[in-house]
């Protein structure tokens, strides 16, 4: 097996496991709930076959819609993200980097990387709370869920991020 294949099905199944059990009973103002499946997606390098990362985006949204009884709504929004994330990846990175670059802290910089994330996770909340509510009689509610949501899941993503990805001592932050 490969290792990348197994460092992307753990980071699946911790994911999926804090999701279901932790981030999926937090419901902030009583309708803000973060998806952190997104930081699996945004994990994704630089050049990675469009189908992988739509095949691991969609197997993480249909295992999470699966614990969580939403009914295709997360399957989607990882999707319609995963679609988004090769062209939101190119945005912030050089043209001449490597092919092989993974959105980090150390090599998109700091506020690059939170500003990728954000526009990241604000497609993923997008699709998800529109699916959610499908309608617009309430749409200062689903204004408020995907703002919330979006901030929330980059702070926690951020958090994670610098537990996975310690900065050096002496780093200056970009």
């Amino acid at each position: 097996m490969n290792s990348v294949f197994l460092q992307r099905l753990t980071r699946l199944s911790i994911l999926l496991f804090f999701q279901v059990l932790v981030f999926n009973h937090i419901h902030l103002l009583g309708y803000i709930t973060p998806l952190v499946l997104g930081y699996m997606i945004a994990c994704f390098h630089r050049n990675s076959s469009r189908n992988s990362i739509l095949l691991w985006a969609f197997s993480a949204g249909l295992l999470n819609d699966m614990f969580s009884n939403t009914a295709g709504m997360a399957a989607a929004s990882c999707t319609l993200a995963a679609m988004m994330q090769p062209l939101l990846l190119g945005m912030f990175t050089p043209y001449n980097s490597a092919e092989d670059l993974t959105p980090t802290f150390r090599t998109l910089g700091f506020w690059k990387y939170v500003t990728y994330i954000t526009l990241l996770m604000f497609v993923l909340h997008v699709a998800y709370y529109a699916l959610d509510a499908f309608t617009l009689r309430d749409w200062p509610l689903t204004l408020l869920s995907i703002a919330g949501a979006t901030l929330l899941t980059t702070i926690i993503i951020v958090f994670i991020e610098l537990l996975v990805h310690p900065r050096k001592q002496g780093q200056v932050p970009n």
